[in-house]
């Protein structure tokens, strides 16, 4: 396991750094598709870091972490995205200025390093339904952190800030749609890691998600 300690540690490093910054720059702008794209990575966060000291502590410790991790990325994330909704759907009754250019700038950089978190993961991606879930969120994150740059472009040229109420609302959507998805097909390896081995995931399942 101790080789997998050092991707994950990188992992957790990357997926901070964009949190941290889609969190300032949504809360500078006003923005609140960076706001649920960074509520999106902190869930994450949360997950990579229980999957981290999975692989630092002793098996039984280990699959209890697992366990949660795996519950930080499905029902808890589902909650807060549809908290962001409903706010998102407020916004768009009663939008409010929006700065432009930050989530525009700082949707494409948060699409970078989910890219390069994913990338940090991949490898590993078929040891266990954690890594996995972990990998394909990160992966798709690619594509929703492009939502708050699309979000800032169209503001900039329209002047109208609803676009990022109505796109943080379809980032929510699409991430309670895609976790139920993936929690209905893994949802006994997800929970129950410790009844779960490496051989029991179908490479034909593996290479579907390439």
């Amino acid at each position: 396991m101790a080789h997998i300690r050092k991707p994950l540690g990188a992992a957790v490093a990357l997926n901070t750094a964009v949190f941290m910054v889609e969190a300032i720059a949504g809360v500078r702008a006003n923005s609140a598709s960076l706001i649920m794209d960074a509520v999106h990575n902190f869930s994450d966060e949360l997950a990579l870091i229980c999957l981290f000291l999975a692989y630092c502590m002793a098996v039984r410790v280990s699959k209890s972490l697992q366990r949660s991790a795996n519950l930080f990325n499905s029902v808890g994330l589902i909650a807060v995205s549809g908290l962001i909704l409903w706010q998102a759907l407020n916004l768009l009754l009663h939008p409010r200025p929006v700065i432009g250019w930050m989530p525009m700038t700082i949707g494409l950089a948060a699409a970078a390093g989910n890219w390069g978190v994913a990338r940090v993961l991949r490898p590993w991606q078929a040891q266990n339904a954690a890594i996995r879930l972990a990998y394909l969120h990160n992966l798709g994150d690619v594509y929703v952190s492009l939502l708050p740059a699309l979000a800032g472009v169209l503001i900039s040229i329209s002047g109208l800030s609803l676009f990022d109420p109505l796109l943080a609302a379809v980032v929510a959507l699409w991430i309670i749609a895609s976790t139920v998805q993936e929690f209905r097909r893994s949802g006994e390896a997800l929970l129950w890691p410790e009844n779960v081995t490496c051989a029991h995931v179908a490479m034909s399942e593996v290479e579907a998600m390439r």
